[in-house]
């Protein structure tokens, strides 16, 4: 029964409707700080790290060029094959300020976008572009993919309702197996869908795809928390053995089965709410082929300019 209330919490929350549902809630308030504050660059912020181990800096964006770095980010654009309205395009709303990377909320007449930027794809994702049967489109080759190790992003969640933040990883082929440490596994490192209805942050594992034998018991929720200039750490160390999730420098929990073993994608994306929601709550899957939803009612009252800020994001690898 309770992996039942589980995945129906978090089928809920992945396909756009919010749920009381409950899910493994861990009060932060009074657990203390136990990653390392570690200044890996020069006149960068530090970086929170797991304990009791040596790190390498492995791939980093501290976003302080002119523009995006298209060598490091694509955007995603498409969603199960189809151009997606609440996706904006060609890095329209990426605001680049000298030391962190803005992503808008935009709004064009009664519509809403914002970016999704990652550094790689979901295969299921491209649009059909080539002859016979293969039912995607040419596969766009990743800008950086990766097994194991910590992940981090520094950011500001957004002040308004209506739309979404994430930071997760993501695998090309993830449910083409029924073995999920071949096919990947989705770890959402941090998600605000619950910040502005509960005062919480979400985040954990999720497999076998986005169907009926997808699997999505087992996320952690917690006590929105920020330092006193609103900014917010999270983290997720990923080995062959699990996963440990920390936010702030606090452990969150962890989850250890199943374990992807393939390479990996990163996500930093935002979403206006509402387009997946067409036909009913099943993630966009027949609203693709028909029509997509209409925007939240409460994009209509958000107060613009709002945008998810990111001072960076920081892959690391454990030295032996």
């Amino acid at each position: 029964m309770k992996t039942l209330i589980f995945c129906i919490s978090l089928a809920a929350l992945f396909f756009g409707f919010d749920s009381d549902a409950a899910f493994v809630f861990t009060s932060v308030k009074d657990l203390p700080v136990v990653q390392v504050e570690t200044k890996p660059l020069k006149d960068e912020a530090p970086s929170f790290l797991p304990p009791g181990k040596k790190w390498k800096l492995i791939w980093n964006d501290e976003f302080n060029g002119k523009e995006i770095d298209k060598t490091k980010w694509m955007c995603r654009e498409s969603f199960w094959g189809k151009d997606f309205p609440a996706f904006a395009h060609d890095f329209e709303g990426v605001e680049m300020t000298g030391k962190t990377v803005r992503l808008h909320l935009l709004r064009k007449g009664d519509d809403f976008s914002s970016p999704h930027l990652q550094t790689g794809s979901l295969t299921f994702d491209i649009p059909k572009d080539s002859k016979g049967f293969w039912p995607f489109g040419k596969y766009r080759k990743p800008l950086f993919m990766h097994k194991y190790g910590y992940y981090e992003i520094r950011c500001k969640q957004p002040k308004n309702p209506g739309w979404h933040s994430a930071f997760w990883l993501q695998a090309p082929g993830i449910g083409s197996s029924p073995n999920p440490s071949e096919c990947g596994v989705e770890t959402d490192i941090m998600e605000n869908y619950r910040q502005f209805s509960h005062g919480q942050i979400v985040g954990g594992n999720g497999w076998n795809g986005y169907g009926k034998d997808s699997k999505w018991y087992g996320h952690f929720a917690w006590e929105y928390e920020t330092a006193p200039d609103g900014w917010c750490y999270y983290g997720v160390e990923w080995t062959p053995e699990g996963y440990t999730f920390y936010a702030n420098g606090k452990k969150i929990g962890e989850q250890n089965s199943p374990v992807s073993h393939v390479s990996q994608f990163i996500l930093v994306s935002t979403e206006p709410r509402g387009y997946r929601n067409a036909e009913g709550n099943d993630g966009g899957l027949s609203a693709a082929s028909r029509k997509w939803g209409k925007p939240d009612p409460l994009l209509f009252k958000a107060v613009l300019p709002d945008y998810f800020e990111v001072d960076f994001v920081r892959v690391y690898d454990e030295v032996k």
